[in-house]
């Protein structure tokens, strides 16, 4: 058993040029329940190597019997999103990991505050679900660019009326980020998932306005970039893995049969965070402090540099 979950396409749905949709049924027994919030990894095998990309699960936790997922097609695909948009049809068997959550709704929120860039539109509909379920108060933003990074927004303006404020981008509309962080009532927390300058913006307006940091909750799902081709070296055994331009220190790890244990595989969650005695590193985590980078990398992003020997505590 590898603990993977064993699922089949039940139906595929085009909701933009860019954005695809997939429900998914298991095809033994029973799928696990998950909470607001949760995402899987799906192991998609393409020629020459499995890849491993995760996505929010966007249906109601509540009615766990089908997963759902939407996926964004990305320019710059390292063939996850291509292999989603392109290979996977209705019928298809995929693999899946059970879920996790690393973007769950807080407890003691009075207020629970929204923001999502384009495709980071999908754990918040699992969210919405469950704030309805629980009266809480909430509002989301949605900045998106019509026709292309827009998916469920009918549907959300419908359903949530006031609490739901949509930015086109591609008409010029724009979040103002300082003018909504300022105008939240007392013991709201903020919650954003999109694109890194987003996230990277909510979190800036934020500090800078004093919101604390417990009250500031993101998600991203940035695949690994490429990079320049480099050489890791396993301090154990001496093995020399030649990681390519395309492939993520990870990815290399894994195809080599080393085990590392990963969840997010984007550079935030801290659990693939592997210790190194020697070597330069391009670091690209959000995670580790600048000090511990001295002697950790997250192999889901970061890289060793071209010309470098990478040796890894492994």
């Amino acid at each position: 058993m590898n603990g993977l979950l064993d699922v089949r396409v039940a139906a595929v749905r085009q909701l933009t040029p860019l954005v695809r949709e997939f429900t998914l049924e298991a095809e033994h027994g029973a799928l696990p329940g998950f909470s607001a919030g949760s995402h899987v990894v799906v192991h998609m095998p393409a020629p020459g190597r499995t890849l491993r990309n995760a996505y929010s699960l966007l249906g109601d936790p509540a009615e766990a019997q089908r997963y759902r997922i939407a996926v964004r097609l990305q320019e710059d695909s390292r063939g996850g999103s291509r292999f989603m948009h392109e290979q996977v049809n209705e019928g298809d068997r995929l693999q899946l990991s059970p879920p996790a959550n690393l973007f769950g709704l807080h407890s003691e929120a009075r207020h629970h505050l929204l923001i999502a860039g384009g495709i980071g539109i999908t754990p918040f509909l699992a969210q919405i679900a469950e704030l309805e379920r629980r009266g809480a108060s909430f509002a989301l933003h949605y900045a998106c660019r019509g026709g292309l990074t827009d998916a469920y927004r009918g549907e959300l303006a419908g359903r949530l009326g006031a609490r739901f404020a949509a930015y086109d981008a591609s008409a010029g509309e724009r979040l103002d980020l300082a003018a909504l962080l300022r105008s939240q009532p007392l013991a709201t927390h903020v919650y954003v998932c999109g694109p890194q300058r987003l996230i990277d913006g909510v979190r800036s307006v934020a500090a800078s306005l004093g919101w604390p940091q417990g009250r500031v909750h993101w998600e991203a799902f940035a695949a690994a970039a490429p990079g320049e081709p480099f050489v890791a070296e396993l301090a154990a055994s001496g093995r020399r893995l030649e990681v390519p331009a395309d492939l993520s220190l990870l990815e290399a790890l894994e195809q080599a049969d080393v085990a590392v244990p990963s969840l997010c595989r984007g550079g935030v969650c801290g659990q693939c965070a592997t210790r190194y005695s020697s070597g330069a590193v391009e670091h690209r985590d959000s995670f580790l402090a600048e000090a511990e980078r001295a002697w950790q990398l997250m192999p889901c992003v970061s890289r060793g540099c071209a010309g470098s020997t990478l040796v890894l505590d492994l």
